[in-house]
């Protein structure tokens, strides 16, 4: 007896694999096509089940139909420039994906598993990865404009270059990450862990960094319009500098200069 749990998983499966069999097929012949096979898993097919008919069916790029791949097995799949635009990916499994130049813009990723997985360019603005395992992706030059990374696993992911302007990264892990050349302006690290990640050359002006441990990361400099507090752990070598540039703003919480500390930010480097 296939029990109903049993039974979504099925169709989760099943949504992957009819995805990458007809990948320009419409979303809806997709899930409902898995879930019409998932239905009677327990029964030798004798005839395609009729929703497969309209997985010949063109995908209308104007429609409104976001594919439902939650939970879905793409572990490994050649996702290469595929458009997944506002996609459900939640719970999905994508280690090791070559989602090189995806389109992921707006899509749900929570708890998904990227770990490995190869995102170079990919376009993510606004996407949801909410504890997603990126844990050693490929994320050089990718837009994560706005992206919600609240608790995502990213401990030696390369960052290169990446877009995160106004991400959400709170209680991040980052350590050992590779941020160099990163966009960073005003994103959200509170609680982020930043150990030994390498910030050469990122940009992180009014950022939100209360909380944050940057003690051992690379190349930190002054971050102009930057707040923190004493939780906040610098480097060494610029803790005193950034205390001196600093006003309190709130009981607390302390924000580092504008012009002032963007003058003297190249003073101290490492």
């Amino acid at each position: 007896m296939v029990t109903d749990d049993e039974r979504e998983r099925h169709a989760a499966a099943l949504r992957g694999l009819l995805y990458l069999a007809c990948p320009d097929a419409p979303a809806t012949a997709i899930t409902t096509t898995a879930e019409a096979i998932a239905q009677y898993a327990e029964e030798t097919p004798h005839a395609p089940v009729p929703q497969a008919a309209h997985l010949n069916r063109p995908r209308r790029p104007s429609a409104v139909d976001p594919l439902n791949l939650a939970a879905a097995n793409l572990r490994g799949a050649d996702l290469n420039g595929a458009r997944l635009y506002g996609a459900e990916l939640g719970g999905a499994d994508l280690t090791g994906a070559d989602l090189t130049g995806v389109d992921l813009t707006v899509a749900e990723l929570t708890r998904a598993n990227l770990s490995g997985a190869n995102l170079t360019f990919a376009e993510l603005g606004g996407a949801d990865l909410t504890g997603a395992d990126l844990s050693g992706a490929e994320l050089g030059g990718a837009d994560l404009t706005g992206a919600d990374l609240t608790s995502a696993e990213l401990p030696g992911a390369n960052l290169t270059g990446a877009k995160l302007p106004g991400a959400n990264l709170r209680g991040t892990d980052l350590h050992d990450a590779n941020l160099y050349g990163a966009n960073l302006h005003g994103a959200r690290l509170y609680g982020a862990d930043l150990r030994y990640a390498d910030l050469t050359g990122a940009r992180l002006p009014d950022a939100d960094l209360r909380g944050a441990d940057l003690a051992t990361a690379a190349g930190v400099r002054l971050p102009a319009g930057a707040t923190w507090d004493s939780d906040t752990r610098w480097p060494a070598y610029l803790a005193s500098l950034v205390v001196e540039e600093s006003d309190e703003v709130a009981p607390g919480v302390y924000r580092v200069r504008g012009d002032q500390a963007r003058d003297r930010s190249g003073a101290v480097r490492r």
